[in-house]
C-alpha cells in the first residue's frame, strides 16, 4: 500500500499533482497514522515522521509523489454568541483554560457540541445553536508542531544548588577560638 509521508500545504499545491480528496473531521486532520482512502478510491497510509496538523486545503504526499488534498469534514457543533464582545471574549478565554478547541470569527465562536461545553457556555450568558459545518479551530498556543523543536511536560524540576561556605558569614572567622573539621566537611580553610 502506498504511504503518504509529508504534507504540502494549501499555497504550494499544484492542482495537476492531485490525485484524490480524502475528507476528514478535526480529530482526523491531526495527522495521527491511519489507512485513508479517498473519494476516487485512492488508498494510503498516513505514515507523518510526526503528527501535525493539517489544515483544510492542504495534501498529503504520496510516495510516488502525486497529493491527496484534503477537506475538512462537517462536524456537530455549537456557535456561539453573546450581546456583547467584552462576554465572547471572556468565555473564549475560559475555553482556552479548558483546552476546548474554537473557531473564532468577529462575532461568533464554534466549538464541539458537548455537553460540558455547552453548559459552560450558559453559564457565562452566551447563546449557543447547534450547527453541522467544517471545524477550523485555531491551533493551540502551546503548539509546538510547526516550530522545529519538541516540547515535554514530564521533566523534573530538580536542580543541584551547590552553596558556597564563608565562614564570616556565621561567625567561625572572629569567634575567638580554634575548631576542628572532619577530613570530608568541604571548608577550604
Amino acid at each position: 500500500m502506498l504511504r503518504a509521508t509529508a504534507i504540502v500545504r494549501k499555497a504550494a499545491i499544484r492542482p495537476d499533482s492531485v490525485a484524490d480528496t480524502v475528507t476528514l473531521d478535526h480529530a482526523g486532520r491531526q495527522g495521527a497514522a491511519a489507512i485513508l482512502t479517498g473519494a476516487g478510491g485512492v488508498s494510503f497510509t498516513l505514515a507523518l515522521a510526526k503528527a501535525a496538523s493539517i489544515e483544510d486545503g492542504d495534501a498529503f504526499r504520496l510516495e510516488d509523489g502525486r497529493l491527496v488534498t484534503v477537506r475538512a469534514a462537517a462536524e456537530s457543533l455549537l456557535e456561539v454568541r453573546a450581546e456583547n464582545p467584552a462576554r465572547l471574549l471572556r468565555l473564549a478565554w475560559q475555553l482556552g483554560g479548558n483546552h476546548v478547541p474554537a473557531e473564532i470569527g468577529a462575532d461568533v465562536l464554534y466549538v464541539p457540541a458537548t455537553s460540558a461545553n455547552a453548559e459552560l457556555i450558559r453559564g457565562q450568558g452566551c447563546a449557543a445553536t447547534p450547527v453541522s459545518r467544517a471545524f477550523k479551530p485555531e491551533r493551540e498556543a502551546h503548539d509546538h508542531s510547526q516550530c522545529g523543536h519538541d516540547h515535554a511536560h514530564d521533566h523534573s524540576h530538580a536542580h543541584d544548588h551547590g552553596h558556597a561556605h564563608d565562614h564570616a558569614d556565621h561567625g567561625h572567622a572572629n569567634h575567638g577560638h580554634a575548631h576542628v573539621h572532619g577530613p570530608d566537611c568541604k571548608h577550604d580553610h
